[in-house]
């Protein structure tokens, strides 16, 4: 009997655990390793930091859902990963031996990296529900001495979408509150252009995201670096097509989210031929790690080089549908090993993504994510928002039921001709 550690018990983690359960059936060990009980679903996290949700309403008990399928789960996290000896070391001193390790941890908040930055400092996060929740409790008391916002990204960070609905949903719901007209609100990006998302742009995605900017008055800086946060101020130096500053900025601010660069969390950083300098897991096409063989990875936490360079450092975004292509393949593959076999899923790395604007959206399709691409299109409107209402609720009735591919999915999808393994 095999026993597969998931390191992580987010979106990726989560559904790993659950496909390699369907996979594998009763006859081998699964233990998800996470930091705490609760699964969050983290898109839903800038309506949390406006009070459109409760952390209750998008959160469930890993355990709980877990145990329903015969999967075990330690919730005291993860000290470090000894792929040497095969084993995980806990937070609380005990360690777990396993045969293959399914790292899903996500990243580590590289909010040090800029002086002033994250909610231990000067600016708001929605990058976690206990962040978004400290974003509505500073939102609440901003509402009562209205003033400049600042939202945006911080150089080498890889995660634009929720800094574009962000601020779109803050302009959608300071609009309702008849507030708007006391809010100046400035967009600021390492991105070379709005729209760019580190992906090079999907179809006419700088266009679409230019002309909802300019119709609800949202002023932008990109190819901008922020440099520094105090208290009320951000420094922010614009940056030329060569990436030396061209234009110095002191942007006021009563409320700022800026979205940090990411990294390697602690229990990977530093272990040669497991991570690059930053600490993102090294895989091969198969998820599989080149040093050590019986460790895959997925997810955010994986090493994925930039679209482009860029004159400001961005990295390439890992979405939803993405990093369940992912998980499906790593399954496969871990499946296809314990039986002697050679392992033959790749991931299409197919991105479909539904961005909320709180009173439409916009959704992004691209097949593959990185280019050159299949298809590649981008549509506004308001089904865009209620598709992704319903997709929250969808999601998490999967998280709860374990049943992360359900056929009818799986047919629509594929009758579109999105597929998650090659």
């Amino acid at each position: 009997m095999a026993h597969i550690i998931v390191l992580g018990a987010g979106i990726g983690g989560m559904s790993a655990a659950y496909e390699l359960r369907g996979a594998l059936g009763k006859g081998h060990a699964v233990t998800v390793v996470g930091d705490g009980d609760l699964f969050s679903f983290t898109p839903s996290n800038p309506w949390v930091a406006v009070g459109w949700r409760r952390p209750a309403d998008i959160q469930i008990s890993v355990p709980t859902h877990l145990a329903r399928h015969d999967i075990g789960f330690e919730g005291a996290g993860a000290q470090r990963v000894e792929p040497e000896r095969n084993r995980v070391l806990l937070r609380d001193g005990r360690a777990l031996e396993y045969d293959y390790l399914v790292i899903a941890t996500g990243p580590r908040l590289a909010f040090d990296e800029v002086p002033g930055l994250g909610p231990g400092g000067h600016t708001q996060s929605v990058c976690t529900t206990e962040h978004a929740a400290k974003a509505w409790q500073a939102y609440q008391a901003f509402l009562d001495a209205p003033g400049p916002v600042v939202v945006g990204a911080a150089a080498g960070a890889s995660c634009f979408g929720p800094a574009y609905e962000f601020a779109m949903i803050l302009d959608a719901d300071l609009r309702k509150r008849r507030l708007r007209d006391r809010v100046p609100i400035t967009y600021v990006s390492p991105e070379p252009y709005v729209g760019h998302m580190g992906l090079g742009g999907v179809g006419d995605s700088r266009g679409l995201l230019e002309s909802e900017f300019r119709q609800r008055h949202i002023r932008w800086l990109a190819n901008a670096k922020i440099t520094g946060v105090r208290d009320g101020e951000m420094d922010v130096a614009e940056m030329d097509d060569d990436g030396q500053p061209k234009k110095q900025h002191v942007l006021p601010f009563r409320y700022s989210m800026v979205l940090p660069a990411f990294t390697g969390v602690d229990a990977v950083r530093g272990i040669e031929g497991l991570c690059n300098p930053r600490g993102f897991i090294l895989i091969d096409r198969h998820q599989r790690n080149p040093a050590y063989p019986n460790i895959y990875s997925l997810g955010v936490c994986v090493a994925i080089p930039p679209v482009e360079a860029t004159p400001v450092p961005t990295g390439a975004p890992k979405t939803g549908f993405m990093i369940e292509s992912m998980v499906t393949a790593v399954a496969r593959n871990i499946q296809a090993d314990i039986a002697s076999a050679p392992a033959t899923a790749e991931a299409t790395w197919n991105a479909i993504c539904l961005a909320d604007m709180g009173d439409t959206g916009v959704a992004f399709v691209a097949l593959p994510q990185i280019p050159p691409r299949n298809v590649t299109w981008a549509r506004k409107g308001g089904w865009v928002h209620m598709a992704k209402v319903a997709f929250e609720k969808y999601f998490l009735m999967k998280m709860r039921s374990g049943n992360t591919e359900p056929v009818y999915e799986k047919y629509v999808l594929k009758l579109l001709g999105v597929m998650r393994i090659r």
